[in-house]
């Protein structure tokens, strides 16, 4: 399937992944269930982060957790739906990641799969806003964190992208 993202430059010089479609609509009620299947394309896959050159894997519980995490069932509205198409720019997100973070394994239930503890980096994306013709009015720039698990085999896999927060400075224009 195609997928319609770019990466550009803020005014800043900061990257940011621009997911151009809308796939996963409405602000009440997302279908976390399609998002899941949606993932799933990318589990094999590895994306290398341009900054650190480290290698990020996406393992099989990508999917299920991205989408049926605690930090999910939490978000409502514009973030749910900023989550649900971020989906659409993953391998972006990861490939502009920065600003690494260490965080010991705390949980027994992480024991394997984050042997090693975990990683935290920053990324950002935007998405879309349209108006009634269905043109774009401008688009909403979101920061995220994306939580990579260190595991027994020594590799890193990309474990849930949490604490996404609409930028507050201008909205890219069109």
């Amino acid at each position: 399937m195609e997928r319609n993202i770019s990466v550009i430059k803020d005014v800043n010089g900061k990257q940011i992944v621009i997911v151009n479609d809308i796939r996963f609509k409405g602000k009440r009620n997302i279908d976390w269930d399609d998002v899941e299947q949606y993932l799933k394309r990318y589990v094999g896959e590895f994306i290398e982060i341009a900054e650190s050159k480290e290698i990020i894997y996406i393992g099989s519980d990508l999917p299920d957790e991205y989408s049926g995490s605690k930090y999910t069932a939490k978000l409502k509205g514009a973030l749910a739906k900023a989550k649900a198409n971020a989906a659409q720019g993953i391998p972006e997100i990861i490939e502009i990641a920065e600003n690494k973070r260490f965080q010991e394994n705390l949980e027994r239930k992480h024991s394997k799969n984050a042997k090693y503890g975990w990683y935290r980096y920053d990324s950002r994306f935007a998405i879309p806003v349209f108006d009634e013709n269905n043109d774009v009015l401008r688009y909403n720039v979101f920061h995220a964190e994306l939580v990579i698990r260190h595991s027994e085999n020594r590799k890193l896999y990309l474990y849930d992208i949490i604490n996404i927060k609409k930028e507050t400075s201008t909205p890219l224009e069109p």
